[in-house]
């Protein structure tokens, strides 16, 4: 039969595959604490040792109408308010402490609301210890008469243990005491620290039987807690700055070769005794977290987690030393689980860190109750659904109790008070589906293939002394004793021949004796010269193994060297991936945000170019509908003006001839001409002023009407180019686009260095700080109105270039021969009039108004 590996804890496999493992279920127990005042109002029965009956309080049937009935629940055994620590013990804690020294596994939990009780049924009080106090007191009962030298076991800081020889725990246990870190076992109960020395009264002292005599035992203790789902060593003694005192480092669980949970990084206390053990424990203890609540006045804050690991080896053949392999070790443990009890914020008004450690606590329990509903389900229904073991750091630890084999008990704790009626009944709930968990039987691991060596020497001693006194004793008791010497009479004849055969009789006995003590000296020497030989032998043996043992270590000093350097490397690279998880997330955040708005700005986009689309059919159609209208309006419009000019070129053609007639008659009449009076100068033939001002009405891109003159008036003085709002020293972008018409104006805008362009794009933008848009369009009037629309180019986050609109100008342009917009009422339109219109440059007007719209990318 093979041992379990190497020094480790013997593997914890997963769910079996065999149909023929042998389950248990897990072991459910509950507590009912007694009342705080006796007139309280209580809503929890003891019907029977293991069933319970809860009543609703009468203010929630009044208010629900009998909504909450009387239910009853089944446990394992129920525990009343008379049951004594010491019972509690024997029922519940007992057999996982027999289990712990024949190499099986524990797990041992309490749970229930906070104040019923959890923390005084683990660790009790003075004169009433809890279950874990006197499971460390029976088991060092037990195996305190084999226990090995301090420092022969050694952890190996990864869930095992090292058997080291022992000139090297001779050494380490001089340096140890040399550097005072090793506490000292008390030699009595009286000596013990006075805050624990009655837990337990001598007279409940027990311990287990059928403890393997041919085997040496140790016995390490470490104490965690799991503090808002990180996990705290509360042995750990960390220095103490004044200054700049640190918090807390957390720590991390890791899986071991055989696949079972650990805490990387604990500290194990070896412990000798009941005493230091539950010393080490209170110092732990000291530092846990615990807060005063409106429920509780010391409420736990976190779940403790006190691990007992019991380290065992067995003997050699002469049951002296301890078998130098690391095979031969078997390390098992018990976990003393106190949970933190469940809370309602409303109840305990809990703010701040408070109501952070209450939510924490919440929810690991609620992970808890998930799994064991994920596992119940999977073992009735045959399902294979992963169980969130790591949604949880207690559920996470402990996944190998309920994954593999070993004893899990629980013991519920109930506080009966009314009050706790709708917490008390969750409780239940959970306790009653727990029950239906069902967790692989321990297997025995005994130690085969070794001679009982130290049993078998025991045992003969204990036969010697009770059944063969031996051949030395017969002679001891068969030495006569001294008669009376007393001479009363000088003719007494018998007492000196009596008291001579005495000394002669004594005196051959003491010489039987000396042949018999000679006789066994010799035979004592001769096994001592073969046991010298044979020591001889042993010694050249050992030092030939001790040179290979230097050898190996030697070996092994490097192979630690280097894991070291690798476990620094490995801290190193998981620090290094925890910030760069953190970045991720941190990334992943950012990326979800960013892209969900560019989801919602790509549809809000796509909308407004839907809209767009839309707007500019009906615009499209809108224009050609005016297109249509207009070009009726400008053809009858110029069909009228056509008709007009040919009237009034009809009237200058008579008046002409009639000017031409009287003329002639002057002339043919013999009157003459004046030669000293100048001739005038012909007017320019009205055809081409007038088609110049037609050319106007129809808005094409003729050139505008200039005024003629004559002699006797001056020249006009040609009108100087006014320069535009836009111009300036900033660089522009002249957008004009291709269906503008050329007015042919003299109030142009004119932009120096400017860019022009027909259609926006961002190489133009980039180069400039403003930007100008022409814009046509026909005004109410039916002329063509110039409008320039002006804004500032910015850059914008993404790379791109934005407009932002700030002003526009409007160019109107207004012609002379209109005369019904100039014709005031009342008035007559005569001669003179229509002469001083038509000789009249036209006019342009410029109208500004400032627009603000919403900036968006070009």
């Amino acid at each position: 039969m093979q041992r379990p590996g190497k020094g480790k804890t013997p593997r914890r496999l997963g769910p079996k595959k065999a149909s023929n493992i042998e389950k248990d279920p897990v072991g459910v127990y509950c507590r009912i604490r007694p009342l705080g005042a006796e007139d309280e109002e209580c809503c929890v029965e003891m019907i029977s040792s293991s069933t319970i009956q809860l009543h609703a309080p009468d203010g929630l049937k009044a208010n629900r109408n009998g909504e909450y009935k009387e239910t009853q629940y089944s446990f394992k055994k129920v525990f009343g308010i008379n049951t004594t620590q010491m019972e509690l013990f024997e029922d519940v804690a007992k057999p996982l402490v027999d289990d712990l020294i024949h190499c099986k596994n524990g797990l041992l939990f309490t749970y229930g609301v906070t104040g019923s009780g959890k923390t005084f049924t683990m660790t009790g009080s003075p004169g009433e210890g809890g279950l874990l106090p006197r499971s460390l007191d029976i088991l060092f009962n037990s195996i305190s008469p084999f226990q090995a030298k301090r420092f022969v076991f050694k952890p190996d800081d990864k869930n095992g243990m090292e058997i080291q020889g022992q000139v090297d725990a001779l050494l380490e246990r001089q340096k140890r005491d040399s550097q005072q870190s090793v506490p000292k076992t008390p030699s009595s109960r009286q000596k013990a620290d006075p805050e624990f020395a009655d837990m337990i009264s001598s007279e409940e002292a027990c311990k287990s039987d059928n403890v393997d005599e041919d085997c040496c035992y140790s016995v390490f203790v470490s104490y965690i807690e799991v503090y808002n789902n990180y996990i705290y060593d509360l042995l750990e003694d960390a220095p103490f700055d004044p200054i700049r005192p640190k918090p807390p480092q957390s720590k991390i669980l890791r899986e071991d070769l055989n696949h079972n949970m650990y805490v990387a990084g604990c500290t194990e206390v070896e412990v000798k005794s009941t005493e230091e053990a539950f010393e080490v424990f209170w110092k732990g203890q000291k530092k846990r977290r615990i807060a005063n609540t409106q429920l509780n006045r010391e409420s736990s804050r976190s779940h403790s987690v006190f691990t007992v690991k019991l380290a065992q080896a067995p003997l050699d053949a002469d049951g002296d030393h301890i078998l130098q392999d690391k095979n031969q070790v078997n390390v098992s443990q018990l976990c003393l689980v106190d949970l933190a009890g469940s809370e309602r914020t409303s109840r305990t008004r809990a703010e701040g860190s408070r109501l952070r450690e209450a939510g924490n606590i919440n929810q690991s329990l609620m992970t808890l109750r998930t799994c064991m509903e994920v596992l119940r389900e999977n073992q009735m229904c045959g399902t294979n659904k992963m169980v969130p073991y790591r949604d949880s750091k207690v559920t996470h630890l402990f996944k190998n109790y309920f994954d593999g084999e070993g004893k899990v008990r629980m013991i519920v704790c109930v506080n009966p008070k009314a009050d706790d009626y709708d917490e008390t009944m969750l409780v239940m709930r959970f306790a009653e589906m727990t029950q239906e968990v069902e967790v692989a039987r321990p297997v025995d691991r005994p130690i085969c293939g070794l001679a009982a060596g130290r049993r078998n020497r025991n045992q003969a001693f204990r036969d010697e002394l009770s059944h063969d006194p031996g051949l030395l004793n017969q002679l001891i008791e068969s030495f006569p004793a001294l008669p009376s010497c007393e001479l009363v009479d000088p003719t007494d004849d018998q007492t000196l021949p009596r008291l001579i055969e005495v000394l002669e009789r004594r005196h051959r006995i003491r010489q039987m004796m000396t042949e018999q003590f000679n006789k066994t000296a010799s035979t004592l020497k001769s096994m001592l010269q073969q046991f010298d030989s044979q020591l001889n032998a042993k010694e050249t043996f050992l030092q030939d193994q001790r040179s290979k043992l230097s050898e190996k270590d030697k070996v092994i000093i490097n192979q630690r060297t280097e894991m070291e350097r690798l476990e620094k490397k490995s801290k190193t690279l998981e620090y290094k991936i925890d910030i760069l998880q953190k970045a991720t997330d941190m990334y992943e955040l950012d990326k979800r945000s960013l892209q969900h708005e560019l989801e919602t700005r790509e549809q809000r986009l796509q909308r407004e170019l839907s809209e767009r689309r839309r707007m500019e059919q009906r615009m499209q159609g809108m224009v050609t509908d005016t297109k249509l209208k207009w070009e009726k309006e400008c053809e009858r419009r110029v069909n009228a003006k056509q008709l007009e000019m040919q009237n009034k070129l009809w009237v200058k053609d008579e008046k002409l001839k009639q000017l031409k007639a009287i003329v002639t008659e002057s002339n043919g009449g013999g009157g003459g001409s004046c030669p000293t009076e100048r001739p005038q100068k012909p007017d320019r033939p009205s055809r081409e002023r007038d088609r110049n001002i037609g050319q106007k009405r129809s808005a094409s891109p003729s050139p505008l009407p200039v005024s003629y003159w004559d002699d006797q008036t001056a020249p006009p003085v040609h009108p100087t180019h006014r320069r535009s709002h836009s111009a300036g020293g900033e660089k522009w972008v002249d957008h004009k686009p291709p269906c503008n018409l050329d007015l042919g104006t003299v109030m142009q805008p004119i932009i120096p260095n400017a860019i022009k362009v027909s259609t926006p794009n961002e190489k133009a933008l980039s180069k400039c700080h403003k930007y100008v848009l022409r814009h046509q369009e026909l005004a109410s009037d039916g002329e063509i109105e110039t409008k320039l629309i002006k804004g500032n180019v910015f850059k914008t986050r993404g790379g791109g270039q934005a407009v932002q609109f700030t002003d526009i100008e409007t160019l109107t342009q207004e012609y002379p021969t209109a005369p019904s917009r100039k014709r005031r009422s009342g008035s007559a339109e005569g001669p003179a009039q229509m002469e001083d219109i038509e000789n009249r440059a036209p006019v342009a007007s410029i109208s500004t108004s400032h627009v603000y719209q919403k900036r968006r990318k070009p």
